[in-house]
């Protein structure tokens, strides 16, 4: 166990009873219609051998990477953001904007490709999301956003890979 999560959880500790209300399953998805999309069943060793340690970090650790580290954060051109894990598509640049905070943000995801849950790891209540796919974690959905949705998803730069339009999108990893 890490020494952060644990100070995390000794902190918490005395709250669990009154945060019942508030404590979702594990992933909510998000509704489209139509849309299938098998998770995949891969052990986090598997993981590990494959993703840079960085990107291994976030994802399957839920870490955080430092703000304005990714190149991701100024890219500019058409193309669609995919999970650097199993390669789903989950935003498409017409939904990215600079928001300042140093994070590649997007207004919202591609329908059906994120799933969310309840983080209290900094004891207020966040929404964190994932890539529904593989369950990855991608970053956090705040409500300070651009109209008309409102809606900041906040995303590790780590987490993501970028294709440019025109290019042929990665196979699914299995």
């Amino acid at each position: 166990m890490k020494r952060r999560s644990f100070l995390h959880g000794l902190v918490l500790l005395p709250a669990v009873p009154l945060l019942g209300s508030f404590i979702q399953p594990a992933f909510a998805q998000t509704p489209a219609a139509g849309l299938t999309i098998t998770p995949l069943q891969k052990a986090h060793d598997e993981w590990r051998e494959i993703l840079p340690e960085d990107a291994y970090a976030v994802l399957f650790e839920e870490s955080t990477e430092r703000p304005n580290s990714s190149p991701l954060n100024h890219e500019e051109r058409d193309g669609t953001y995919i999970c650097s894990a199993c390669n789903l598509p989950l935003f498409l640049s017409e939904n990215k904007f600079d928001s300042g905070t140093g994070w590649p943000s997007f207004t919202q995801p591609i329908a059906g490709h994120t799933g969310s849950k309840r983080d209290f790891k900094l004891i207020w209540p966040r929404t964190e999301y994932h890539c529904i796919r593989c369950g990855g974690h991608q970053g956090h959905l705040f409500d300070d956003g651009p109209q008309p949705r409102g809606e900041r998803w906040c995303n590790n730069g780590v987490a993501l890979q970028f294709v440019v339009k025109g290019q042929d999108l990665p196979a699914l990893r299995s």
